[in-house]
């Protein structure tokens, strides 16, 4: 996929409202040294091209009661992948799922209360047609949480010019 366009500004702009997302434009705006209409067209360039896509609060699972977190790969019958990924968008447990290349087919980040309530939406996930095995892995922590202002950063102080990746500069 192409790079979309992120310069500096864009870069500092996405950090402001990661950090403080309840900050109004004009704040942010005050405290990048831009106009408060600069800065609320480039909010709407990035959201209209698909960069920014979306304004929720970020949820921690494990203050809702679900602190037990697996990642679960479901071989599945391929022509029934369409079928078998709308009923996992029916799981509230399922917090993400992948199509992966591998010994698996899909990959599901799934969240429980207890591992018992885990091999729950497990054993439900493999009642689905088309779904014949799973191998799972208990995350024991998050030596990395999810993130993506790094990469945000990396890419708004890369030139267009440049490569995508950090090994084309190394």
């Amino acid at each position: 996929m192409a790079r979309r366009g992120l310069d500096r500004l864009d870069g500092r702009m996405l950090r402001a409202l990661r950090e403080r997302p309840r900050a109004g434009l004009l704040e942010i705006a005050r405290q990048l040294g831009v106009a408060r209409g600069t800065l609320q067209a480039r909010l709407d360039r990035l959201t209209a091209s698909g960069v920014v896509t979306g304004y929720g609060p970020d949820v921690d699972v494990a203050a809702l009661g679900h602190a037990v977190q697996a990642f679960t790969t479901f071989e599945v019958d391929q022509p029934a992948r369409e079928a078998i990924a709308a009923r996992l968008r029916a799981v509230p447990q399922i917090l993400e799922a992948h199509v992966v290349t591998g010994s698996g087919d899909i990959w599901c980040r799934i969240a429980g209360t207890s591992n018992q309530h885990v091999q729950q939406v497990i054993d439900h996930v493999l009642e689905v047609p088309g779904v014949r095995r799973s191998a799972t892995v208990i995350a024991l922590s998050a030596v990395i949480p999810y993130r993506v202002q790094p990469l945000v950063d990396a890419v708004a102080s890369t030139p267009a010019e440049a490569g995508d990746t950090a090994a084309d500069g190394a």
